[in-house]
């Protein structure tokens, strides 16, 4: 480990290296994030990251990070538990977008161990956090095994509450400016309808650019930013996704989910932060793969639920497996 300067709040923040013959990942302590990843024999980073603290708590506050307690959108900012109203702030427009302003992913998480190849790290949020009923407990576990980065994600609470954790790395494997020329398959024959990034409730045949079950190569035309409905639940583990690059590196995608969000980094920038490679992140460098449950879920009764009770434990698994062809 590593200091990595210190968060708003003062706490320190730490970096972590997990090492083995075919991956090198660096995580961070604030918002458990995904910093750097280097496949061996690989020139470049695969991922979108920054040396420099201050990019994380400004404008790439959601890049690599465990976004959550709820990822994605819930619409009106509100949702109803058990009947009673629960209104949580607003951080987009008057949604609430991957757990508000102070989620996951702006807090600094407690190591709860380390190794050479594996990491788990804690987050404990109060009851009523962010408007969110509960005492919680989150858990993510990061571990190599060989060529995968594995993922596992828990967590517990001592009253009903809405639990819908991701991942939101952002994935160029070819270490270029644009992920154009990236081919992307994924295995799901319906997607949600969206309006304004939200869904309508709708759920609609993949077809056209958005029929990805036999691979595309991205021209950029798509307008991704879209949940790809795998499964109606949480499932075993599954491969549902690949992405490969000019370059011939790839990755392959296999989660618990029945959801993944597929981004494609239209709104991309680094406000002048250096990435990575040295140079500012611009629009449309990487897409995100984000397994996770539907988006809006507490208001459309027909998605699969996140709903988290006492006695209970969410669980998400998802595996994210580098090669190069």
């Amino acid at each position: 480990m590593t200091p990595f300067g210190t968060a708003p709040d003062g706490r320190p923040v730490e970096r972590i290296t997990l090492r083995n013959a075919a991956l090198t990942v660096q995580l961070l302590t604030r918002g458990a994030v995904v910093q750097d990843l280097r496949l061996a024999g690989v020139d470049w980073p695969l991922t979108l990251g920054s040396a420099d603290l201050a990019a994380y708590v400004g404008p790439l506050g959601y890049y690599g990070a465990v976004v959550g307690p709820v990822a994605n959108r819930i619409a009106g900012a509100s949702a109803l538990i058990d009947g009673t109203r629960h209104d949580f702030p607003p951080n987009e427009g008057g949604n609430l977008l991957h757990g508000g302003r102070f989620g996951t992913q702006a807090r600094v998480w407690d190591i709860a161990s380390v190794g050479e190849t594996s990491a788990v790290l804690r987050l404990a949020l109060a009851a009523g956090d962010q408007g969110f009923p509960g005492a919680r407990v989150i858990e993510a576990g990061f571990a190599l095994e060989g060529a995968t980065l594995v993922l596992r994600l828990s967590a517990t609470s001592d009253a009903p509450t809405l639990m819908n954790l991701a991942n939101h790395s952002y994935w160029n494997l070819d270490g270029s400016e644009s992920i154009a020329g990236h081919r992307l398959t994924v295995a799901a024959d319906r997607v949600l309808e969206t309006v304004a990034g939200l869904p309508t409730g709708r759920v609609l045949p993949a077809a056209g650019a958005f029929d990805l079950r036999q691979g595309r190569v991205i021209d950029l035309s798509e307008g991704f930013d879209h949940n790809f409905c795998l499964a109606d639940a949480p499932r075993g583990l599954t491969e549902v996704a690949e992405l490969v690059g000019q370059s011939g590196v790839r990755l392959r995608l296999a989660t618990t989910e029945p959801g993944l969000q597929v981004y494609d980094g239209v709104y991309i920038d680094s406000e002048g932060f250096a990435g990575l490679q040295g140079r500012p992140l611009r629009k449309h460098e990487a897409m995100a793969l984000e397994a996770q449950r539907w988006p809006d879920a507490p208001n459309h009764p027909g998605f699969p639920s996140i709903r988290l009770d006492p006695g209970q434990t969410y669980r998400q698994e998802t595996r994210l497996s580098f090669d190069r062809l």
